[in-house]
């Protein structure tokens, strides 16, 4: 870039291209960056709602472990969605309230 014969006009307008060819790829990358963010939005509005209540079920049982409430950082990975009906009869059929969340007293149940 330092050619002598290039006058300073000559270098300002080769500045000028590549920093328009640098803009340019900006703007590509952001409006990639915001389509990214749109699908992501898109996502997470199409997810379904999470359970309010879980059954976490053992692997070689179908023997019920614990019942949850919906969102519980304790809940298995084998872990089930449940109505609320469905979770006052499994304890009341006796499985174990998660110790974490407590989910007997969420339902209303006193021992």
């Amino acid at each position: 870039m330092n050619d002598p014969g290039m006058s300073r006009l000559a270098m300002l307008r080769f500045l000028e291209r590549v920093q328009e060819r640098d803009l340019a790829r900006t703007r590509r990358w952001i409006a990639q960056e915001e389509q990214r963010e749109t699908e992501r939005q898109r996502g997470l509005a199409a997810r379904s709602p999470a359970p309010d209540w879980l059954i976490e079920r053992h692997r070689p049982q179908r023997d019920a472990v614990y019942v949850h409430v919906g969102g519980c950082w304790n809940a298995g990975s084998r872990s089930k969605g449940v109505e609320r009906d469905q979770a006052l009869r499994a304890l009341a059929e006796g499985v174990d309230a998660c110790p974490q969340c407590w989910p007997d007293t969420a339902l209303g149940i006193l021992d």
